[in-house]
């Protein structure tokens, strides 16, 4: 594929219309669950962990970056085009400061090499798309080739160019298999690993609350969703029967999420975007 769709119709002032398949995906709460899939994909690219472990704030300030992160995602997703290139234009300031060197490779990076940046999107719209079938959301191969393809509209918001992003499943597992052997998993690795299955915790939520083990559930079943090849490298097994007992909790905690009440499903950025629907007479 070498040209972006446009999936929006008139009807809405955003990146994606709402009948598009980015917002039947990312409106699915189980999606925080691929959030954290793919940090730990992310995490297997030793140039991307050195880039976060100097110039991020994750280890210091962990629960602030996931929000910031879900703020991103949820401005691009639901945000009106001039909400989504001020946050892209904010991205690729904060991008343009951030340089190294990778000391255990001695490879030189910048946050704005086209190679970073699609990894980072890669991992993260395909940890999303998979997440949410294994959850038992209803996606079919070709749905799922139309929602990468959407995607690539917000690859070009971070400044990739889209005809370089792939845009179906074949590209995408295309691209994972080129990737391979420049992954690799270390003690940086691992640290970001734990950072993201024990985040840092006040006394009184850790000993007061369920928070802790309800976390560690969440950010448990994550990492299973992995696929085989990237578990192995974090050293864990990479059996079919994980994938059958991971696939189960997955759609366990999905079936328990569609059963809360809206306000607590739907996010800030989706309830302001169908607000401005209906403001317009298109909801």
């Amino acid at each position: 594929m070498t040209e972006v769709t446009d999936p929006t119709d008139g009807r809405f002032d955003g990146l994606f219309a709402p009948d598009s398949l980015t917002w039947r995906v990312h409106a699915d709460p189980i999606l925080w669950i691929g959030g954290l899939r793919a940090l730990f994909l992310q995490a297997t690219h030793p140039v991307a962990v050195a880039g976060v472990l100097r110039h991020s704030d994750f280890r210091a300030d962990p629960w602030g970056r996931l929000m910031r992160t879900a703020d991103y995602v949820g401005t691009v997703t639901y945000g009106t085009r001039r909400d989504v290139a001020e946050v892209g234009a904010r991205v690729r300031r904060l991008h343009a400061a951030v340089s190294g060197t990778d000391p255990r490779t001695g490879t030189v990076y910048r946050a704005t090499d086209p190679r970073l940046l699609r990894w980072v999107h890669c991992c993260e719209v395909e940890s999303f798309a998979v997440t949410y079938r294994r959850a038992g959301g209803a996606l079919s191969d070709a749905e799922l080739d139309g929602y990468y393809d959407e995607q690539r509209r917000a690859a070009a918001v971070v400044g990739l160019d889209p005809a370089t992003v792939p845009g179906s499943a074949a590209e995408l597992a295309d691209y994972f298999a080129g990737m391979r052997p420049e992954l690799a998993v270390d003690r940086r690795t691992r640290r970001i690993a734990t950072m993201i299955l024990a985040p840092p915790m006040p006394a009184w939520v850790r000993l007061a609350t369920p928070a802790r083990p309800a976390w560690a559930a969440s950010a448990g079943l994550a990492f299973g969703l992995l696929p085989g090849w990237a578990r192995r490298l974090y050293g864990l097994p990479g059996l079919p029967l994980t994938d059958l007992a991971v696939t189960a909790g997955a759609r366990t905690l999905h079936a328990a999420l569609a059963a809360a009440p809206r306000r607590f499903r739907e996010g800030p950025h989706l309830q302001q975007a169908k607000a401005r629907l209906a403001a317009a007479g298109a909801g």
